[in-house]
């Protein structure tokens, strides 16, 4: 899907109300910049009275600068689903946390973890890790995220999610499937090629995105959503129209509703040109 773009102005007519759309290798560029197209695209939308919601998995600290970009003030999915908040008005709306017997089974995954995986658990707005190789504080500064070191995983509690950063893919797949086994009531999701997520069981963008809907009192049908990685498959699944990034992962391009132009070529700007139409006459 490839579409011109779109002047929009009041007098526009919307087919969709909202635009979901996650950051990294959608809306934001691998140099972490937000792709000025869609950017133009996203505000014109707004112009329009659309409502712009941001689906991530990072913290409201490292969204905040492409929320504060695009000028928003309503809510944002952030931590994968795991915590719904206005950075605005700095409201959270809905925050799902691992319950005590959950953390004991992670807390023993992450404490026999292999040289190359390392774990950073999100606590609030605090990030903490027992152990900080090159590649944590590689992930830390890309996503403008400080990482606490603490000595020990025991008496932490009010976890919202654990990232397991792996030294790189075949670590990635590799403790992905030990995740799944030795934790089997916690959601696992892959968010970067190096990058597995633990999350509360029945957890993800897709659950928010209905949770966040319903409160907001919008239908899903009038809801348009984007993303690129696995993690975004069950919000292109929520939504009224998914649409997946055109460089996208393979699972994305298969559970989308529509494919749009690549991250850089400016996908979300062809998610707006297409959730948009002229004013009826």
């Amino acid at each position: 899907m490839t579409s011109s773009d779109t002047r929009l102005g009041p007098g526009t007519a919307l087919r969709y109300r909202w635009i979901v759309t996650d950051l990294d290798g959608t809306l934001v560029d691998r140099d972490l910049a937000m792709v000025p197209r869609s950017r133009a695209a996203l505000q014109a939308f707004r112009g329009a009275g659309g409502q712009v919601v941001i689906a991530t998995g990072r913290s409201a600290a490292s969204c905040r600068r492409y929320y504060d970009e695009l000028g928003l003030t309503g809510p944002a999915i952030l931590l994968n689903g795991a915590l719904i908040a206005n950075l605005h008005t700095g409201e959270v709306l809905h925050a799902s946390r691992f319950d005590e017997t959950t953390w004991t089974a992670v807390r023993s995954l992450v404490e026999t973890l292999p040289p190359d995986v390392a774990a950073v658990a999100f606590v609030g707005e605090r990030a903490l890790a027992t152990y900080q190789p090159a590649w944590v504080d590689t992930y830390a500064a890309r996503d403008r995220v400080t990482v606490e070191h603490i000595e020990s995983w025991h008496d932490i509690d009010g976890i919202s999610k654990v990232m397991l950063l792996c030294a790189d893919t075949d670590a990635a797949h590799r403790i992905a499937a030990v995740a799944h086994s030795a934790a089997p009531e916690v959601t696992v999701v892959m968010s970067e090629a190096t990058y597995v997520e633990l999350l509360p069981a029945g957890v993800d963008k897709g659950v928010a995105l209905r949770w966040l809907a319903e409160h907001e009192q919008v239908a899903l049908a009038e809801v348009a959503a984007v993303g690129d990685n696995p993690n975004d498959v069950p919000l292109l699944r929520a939504s009224g129209f998914g649409v997946a990034v055109g460089d996208g992962h393979p699972e994305v391009l298969a559970a989308a509703s529509a494919v749009a132009g690549t991250c850089l070529e400016g996908a979300v700007a062809d998610v707006v040109a297409i959730a948009t139409a002229p004013a009826a006459e």
